[in-house]
């Protein structure tokens, strides 16, 4: 017996000295948990490897968060490493989920089984330390039509941290509107704390929509005032009903485009009586839409026009969520010019869309607007004051007619005895004149000139000025000084231009003004297209004589 163990004593001590065996083994840190919570997988082996691959969690797990710590040790004298690899997991769906085998390295784990749970439905009453509410403002939409989803988390007890979710159905879409609100509420005597989400869906097709529940996954511990500690943390979940949707498909004589609402309105937030030709004169439309997102909106326009032009600002856009769903807001002003004098209809917009409520097409329209439309201040050939032939027609002649000589009238022999006192007057201040303005000259310094009665006229800035500065009113102005032209007018000034690129230059400019493009970019064109200087058409010279003069110089 002893030589025997004597003999199995150097095999005994080399098991000894040999290092451990390789173990890869794989854990969750829990067994069971409630639909949308995430579960840790946890893998520690001593294996040699960078990474795990994951792909085969992917068919039943939303993976999140991955990271690894590493650890070094000596076991009997035999350096050790030891990784512990966790990924997060989140179950897609409620039930018996498994983890599959995962490789590692030359190891491979073994299989984990976990119970997703149903969340639980609390129904909103004071009973329940936490309870979620989810509705619609529309159980049967039609398609396309705006749905206004509205989430409200109510809680009685602190929450450390949470998740509030609503999964987006099949055959619709869902997208989060705005930001959360908070606020306060009483249940049954006792308060909540609430916070209020909102969302927006559009469903695709049509038929019923199965809208799951929103619902909340997070950690609840101690209270509003006392002390937390690690063990009063605790998980906690809730989630709203399910609500069914009955999707009605477009209707066959609905208007196009499709623009289901529950209201339209259109109304002038400025509409002008008056205006003057080649005169801008300002209209203001604003258009309501409840059940509508900015993207829905039609393009608030004005009708087309004859005898005028019109340019449109861009709109300006607001929307809101009122009473669960959906308003849009847009106003838009325009600028009309226009051509002549006279009446001027203007029609208002008018747009057709569908009454989500009654099932029937609706028309929004405004009336039009009657402009009167009188001559601009530089209209050329203004009529002159009329003549006072009338005011004179009616002097009446005196009573004593026959008393005065023949052939004397009684405004000739007003006016002989006015002049025989008015000349010697006038001679007078003539001569009073004379001398003041012999005094004045006197007294001027010589070389100077005496200084100018009238106002002085400031001269039209330089082109490079003009350019330099931006002001579009001074840039008109050096041109039509450099053309030669009495005042500025804008279409004989683009006449005189040779150049088709100085021409388009200020077309551009001129529409960019009146809110059709891009007023910096028509600015950089107009500097680029003046830089070497205008380039005028050339004036037509008077023709040579045929003969030389006849008193030649």
């Amino acid at each position: 017996m002893i030589r025997l163990i004597a003999r199995a004593l150097p095999f005994l001590l080399a098991l000894v000295a040999l290092p451990a065996s390789a173990q890869t083994r794989a854990w969750l840190d829990r067994a069971e948990i409630t639909y949308g919570e995430t579960v840790a997988l946890n893998i520690s082996t001593d294996q040699p490897v960078a990474e795990i691959d994951y792909a085969p969690l992917r068919a039943q797990f939303d993976i999140g968060g991955q990271s690894v710590r590493r650890s070094y040790a000596l076991v009997n004298g035999q350096a050790r490493r030891t990784s512990v690899f966790s990924v997060g997991l989140r179950p897609r769906a409620p039930g018996l989920a498994s983890v599959p085998v995962l490789r590692v390295g030359n190891a491979s784990t073994a299989p984990l089984r976990l119970v997703v749970l149903e969340p639980a439905v609390q129904q909103a009453s004071a009973d329940a330390d936490v309870f979620v509410e989810t509705s619609v403002d529309a159980l049967q939409p039609y398609v396309q039509q705006a749905v206004g989803v509205t989430v409200r988390l109510n809680y009685a007890v602190p929450l450390l941290s949470g998740q509030l979710e609503l999964d987006p159905p099949a055959r619709a879409s869902l997208q989060r509107v705005g930001e959360d609100i908070t606020y306060e509420r009483l249940l049954g005597g006792r308060r909540y704390s609430v916070v209020e989400r909102r969302f927006l869906l559009i469903p695709e097709r049509s038929g019923p929509l199965l809208l799951a529940g929103a619902r909340l996954n997070g950690i609840t511990g101690g209270g509003f005032s006392g002390p937390m500690f690690d063990d009063d943390r605790r998980p906690l979940s809730a989630a709203a009903p399910d609500t069914r949707l009955q999707v009605r498909p477009i209707p066959p004589n609905a208007p196009q485009p499709w623009l289901p609402l529950h209201q339209l309105a259109l109304r002038y937030l400025q509409a002008p009586t008056q205006a003057f030709a080649e005169q801008a004169a300002a209209i203001e439309l604003e258009l309501v839409a409840d059940g509508a997102t900015a993207a829905q909106v039609p393009v608030l326009e004005l009708g087309a026009l004859a005898d005028a032009q019109v340019f449109a600002e861009p709109p300006r856009v607001e929307e809101q969520f009122v009473d669960g769903r959906p308003r849009t807001t847009v106003r838009r002003r325009f600028s009309l010019v226009p051509s002549k004098p006279g009446l001027l209809s203007v029609p208002g917009p008018r747009i057709r869309w569908w009454d989500a409520g009654s099932g029937s097409t609706r028309i929004a329209t405004l009336p039009p607007l009657q402009l009167r439309v009188a001559a601009g201040a530089n209209a050329a050939g203004a009529e002159a004051p009329p003549a006072r032939a009338e005011e004179e027609a009616n002097v009446e002649a005196p009573k004593d007619a026959a008393s005065r000589p023949a052939g004397a009238s009684p405004r000739s022999l007003d006016w002989k005895r006015a002049l025989a006192w008015l000349l010697p007057l006038l001679l007078l201040l003539a001569a009073l004149a004379v001398n003041a303005a012999r005094r004045r000259r006197a007294r001027i310094p010589a070389g100077t000139s005496p200084p100018s009665r009238g106002p002085a006229v400031a001269p039209p800035p330089s082109l490079d000025a003009a350019l330099r500065s931006g002001d579009f009113g001074d840039i008109r102005r050096a041109l039509a000084a450099q053309a030669g032209l009495q005042r500025d007018d804008f279409d004989t000034l683009l006449a005189r231009l040779d150049d088709r690129t100085q021409v388009e230059a200020l077309r551009r400019m001129q529409a960019a003004r009146w809110g059709g493009g891009d007023l910096q970019a028509a600015l950089q064109t107009l500097r680029a297209a003046f830089a070497g200087g205008a380039h005028w058409r050339p004036t037509k010279q008077g023709a040579q004589p045929l003969l030389p003069p006849l008193y030649p110089d």
